[in-house]
């Protein structure tokens, strides 16, 4: 991906969209946002463009594989129809988002030695929580959390689902959480519900409790939602584990078994392999024919590095198709 990512760079995107009359700005979290906040203006701005300069779109039109000779097989209103092309460059998308049409149904004309399996990137996971807990709980947040794995971490809000967590702090730990559950059935995350404060400061809040309060009351008084409560009186830690009500509260263990759904993923890992394709990525069985996007075996954390990839992989695809014209055209 670096030869990619350097080709067309973050500030190359932002370029992009201020050629399009859609000026950018850096939002408090360091990401960069058109000032319009929609997407759709960009989209159309840049569809507009491409419409000037020539470009023809043709709708309600499927691609159906490869034909003979070189050929590429197109249904349209019903329709199937052969073409031979010059160049093709295909950005068919992954496989997370079956309700626009991104169901990964292209891989059913690649051979499977050049694919990898697709799997859910970014997505929430099912806990081994109680269903109690899921009643009460689901659609609440936990405000301004640390979720900790293998020695990452990542802070925000974490979210209850019908039957377990999600949240950009899961979606950042997506991979590693993924591949151990892969390898070992499950993962185990833990959760700090109180980050902004250091141990010490925990200690000190805890050892103003009354001893003879209850533990609910005792949550309550230290300021956890009732979120966070239940979920901390899910791994309720006690004195016979060895562990404080301080240090529990920084530390509190989520079994993961199983990654959410695809089709609520909000991008996949898997897709076309590193080795069927040459460094401008052309399929090395079909010259000629390109991949972007996607389609490509890599995975990157949400919040705007998944565009940038998508960006990227289409600039160089699109010079490497350039390239090819120059030689072979005609």
């Amino acid at each position: 991906m670096r030869p990619a990512l350097e080709s067309f760079t973050p500030d190359d995107v932002i370029h992009f969209a201020e050629n399009l009359g859609q000026a950018c700005f850096t939002g408090t979290s360091g990401k960069i946002f058109p000032v319009g906040l929609k997407a759709t203006q960009l989209l159309r701005a840049w569809l507009r463009r491409l419409r000037e300069r020539g470009v023809a779109f043709q709708y309600r039109t499927h691609w159906c594989g490869f034909g003979d000779g070189g050929t590429i097989l197109f249904a349209h209103e019903g329709a199937v129809a052969a073409q031979k092309p010059d160049a093709v460059l295909l950005a068919l998308g992954g496989a997370s988002w079956p309700r626009t049409g991104s169901d990964g149904a292209w891989t059913r004309y690649f051979q499977p030695d050049m694919l990898n399996p697709f799997a859910p990137a970014n997505c929430g996971f099912r806990a081994a929580l109680s269903p109690a807990f899921f009643s009460k709980h689901e659609g609440a947040v936990l405000k301004s959390v640390t979720a900790h794995f293998e020695g990452r971490k990542s802070r925000g809000d974490i979210t209850v689902t019908k039957n377990g967590l999600e949240g950009a702090p899961i979606y950042a730990l997506s991979a590693p959480l993924r591949q151990r559950i892969t390898s070992q059935g499950a993962a185990e995350l833990r959760i700090d519900l109180r980050p902004i404060m250091s141990m010490d400061q925990s200690r000190e809040n805890v050892a103003r409790l009354r001893p003879r309060e209850s533990q609910s009351n005792h949550l309550r008084r230290l300021g956890l939602s009732p979120v966070a409560r239940g979920l901390f009186q899910e791994a309720w830690f006690d004195h016979r584990d060895g562990l404080d009500l301080a240090t529990a509260l920084h530390n509190v263990p989520v079994r993961l078994e199983q990654p959410a759904d695809m089709a609520r993923a909000i991008s996949v890992a898997g897709g076309v392999r590193q080795a069927a394709v040459d460094s401008g990525f052309m399929l090395r069985q079909r010259p000629g024919v390109f991949v972007a996007g996607e389609m490509l075996d890599w995975e990157a954390p949400t919040g705007g590095y998944l565009l940038q990839a998508c960006f990227s992989t289409g600039y160089l695809a699109a010079l490497s198709v350039e390239k090819w014209l120059t030689r072979h055209a005609g």
